[in-house]
């Protein structure tokens, strides 16, 4: 793809490493929200946590099909989707369970936050200035997924700061998070 002609066989490597990295972040979130989906109830909170759910996932997918593409213009091979991901550190943390509609909405919180943040640090690192435009983007659209939860949470009478710090990145992370 001429988008990446002049790039070094390294730059391109070390770019391809980086997507493959979001890519698997992707998938995880996605494979998140369809097992958690399926965890929900059929009372008002679990309705509001599936629609925003839903939505969300669309997006993972979006992202997951720009990141898998662009990796196999710069010559690599996409991650795949595992059967299962681990979220036991997500829970030991107290940043989300399965357990209740609420905390599964916690625990998309954190993962949202989690792809974000992971996004905003990666755009450093990468060599293409158009996958650091790439990244940055889906880093914007991962915080209006963070804040839009945040937001439901609001609306289901658990009152938080939508936007609690001026800025999201690893510093920032737990200010973003919802502990169960």
């Amino acid at each position: 793809m001429a988008t990446f002609q002049g790039m070094s066989d390294a730059d391109k490597l070390n770019d391809i490493e980086i997507l493959n990295r979001a890519l698997f972040f992707e998938l995880r979130g996605i494979w998140a929200y369809r097992v958690a989906g399926d965890k929900l109830t059929a009372s008002q909170v679990g309705k509001a946590v599936l629609e925003l759910a839903s939505q969300n996932r669309a997006d993972h997918e979006k992202h997951q099909n720009l990141l898998g593409d662009a990796i196999q213009d710069l010559g690599g091979t996409p991650v795949r989707m595992e059967r299962e991901y681990d979220l036991s550190a997500f829970i030991r943390r107290g940043d989300g369970n399965i357990d209740s509609d609420v905390n599964i909405a916690k625990l998309a919180l954190a993962l949202e936050v989690g792809a974000a943040v992971g996004y905003v640090s990666d755009c450093t690192k990468l060599r293409s200035p158009y996958l650091i435009d790439l990244e940055a983007g889906i880093a914007c659209v991962e915080a209006i997924h963070a804040a839009r939860i945040r937001d439901a949470f609001n609306d289901l009478g658990i009152k938080i700061p939508v936007v609690p710090n001026p800025v999201m990145n690893t510093s920032s992370r737990n200010d973003w998070i919802v502990k169960v």
